[in-house]
């Protein structure tokens, strides 16, 4: 009987088998491994400190410019994004739903883009809306920005509540206030 196992274990082929056979199994557990989803890290600091230049008349505002006791919707955007556009058709067509929320939004691109954006959006009828340009991109930086939109939820204290990267119905944004 041994001389039989051993010429099965000499063929070739079933040695290319047997280590097929081993190496599948192997992938198989390595993409079996579960990994846990990491929590940015700034879900658990405050409204970072931020200086973005207003639209339309190039002043600076701060995060020492928000009004105190309010809820703070941070917008980070581009002008030329299609889902930014939609985003914000979305926002001030549903405005009311935002009455008690100051909204910032900031946007990395040339000011003259921004500027645009915002006369076609007509965002001085709104005056919960802060629009102006991030230069630094220090907001995205902060957040880590992936896609636009990106938003941030705060609440009256400056803590933050809760995130949506992309576009999202503003029913569930403002659900989430």
């Amino acid at each position: 009987m041994s001389g039989i196992y051993s010429t099965f274990i000499k063929n070739t082929t079933v040695k290319k088998f047997v280590f097929t056979l081993l190496f599948f199994f192997g992938i198989t557990i390595s993409f079996a491994q579960t990994t846990t989803p990491v929590t940015p890290g700034f879900t658990t600091l405050p409204l970072p400190a931020f200086s973005i230049t207003k639209v339309p008349d190039s002043t600076i505002f701060t995060r020492g410019d928000l009004l105190k006791d309010k809820e703070t919707i941070i917008m980070i955007f581009s002008p030329d994004c299609e889902h930014c556009q939609r985003e914000t058709d979305s926002l001030i067509a549903h405005i009311d739903l935002f009455k008690d929320v100051q909204i910032v939004m900031a946007s990395p691109l040339d000011y003259q883009e921004v500027k645009k954006f915002y006369g076609d959006y007509h965002i001085a009828r709104y005056p919960i809306i802060t629009m102006g340009r991030d230069g630094s991109y220090a907001l995205g930086s902060f957040y880590h920005v992936h896609n636009f939109p990106s938003i941030y939820i705060y609440d009256k204290n400056g803590q933050f509540k809760n995130s949506f990267e992309g576009s999202y119905p503003v029913q569930k944004i403002a659900a989430a206030l």
